[in-house]
């Protein structure tokens, strides 16, 4: 990874801007949690409901003690031993998370990745957002460019890459029965 164009996420995100950056299957979309401008931005571009709610990712997973409450979970060691890793749970939300995150749901989705990208970019940002980078019905971008042809200039920085590996989207289990939610 290119240290210039970490530092230009960060710097993106940070100024409330929106990013696209690879993740461990996709193109994703991301921002700061809590800039609910930028949020909406996302969810406009995608044309998604904000009743679907979004996922957050992390570097380690103490950066989502403020969104979740993992004390109230039995199956823990699950959790644990899938992270770092392309496994998203749906985790109980804390109260005060914002309904732009959780959408309609007394959950919010996250996952403590292993792509060095993304753990860098938590690493100095706490966590940030994860959407996949398409329209809704459209197939997620693998590509920097493929970003650029599905949003134009609506994204405030897209981090250059080819994803390779070919993954589908992250499998998504409901942390309260490990029961699992999507597959890809």
């Amino acid at each position: 990874m290119n240290s210039l164009h970490l530092k230009q996420a960060i710097q993106t995100c940070e100024a409330g801007g929106v990013i696209a950056y690879p993740t461990e299957a996709v193109f994703g979309l991301g921002c700061l949690p809590m800039n609910q401008h930028s949020v909406d931005r996302i969810l406009k571009l995608k044309h998604r409901s904000i009743d679907k709610g979004l996922i957050l990712v992390a570097a380690h997973i103490e950066q989502l003690d403020e969104y979740v409450s993992f004390e109230k979970l039995t199956n823990l060691e699950q959790i644990h031993a899938s992270w770092p890793g392309p496994v998203t749970w749906l985790v109980p939300s804390k109260a005060k998370t914002p309904s732009w995150l959780t959408g309609a749901h007394n959950t919010l989705a996250v996952r403590v990745s292993a792509h060095p990208l993304v753990h860098a970019l938590c690493s100095a940002l706490g966590p940030i957002v994860s959407t996949s980078a398409n329209p809704a019905g459209a197939k997620p971008a693998t590509t920097s460019q493929r970003v650029r042809a599905y949003f134009g200039d609506n994204i405030d920085y897209i981090v250059p890459a080819i994803i390779t590996n070919r993954m589908n989207p992250t499998e998504i289990r409901d942390a309260q029965t490990g029961d699992i939610v999507r597959t890809s």
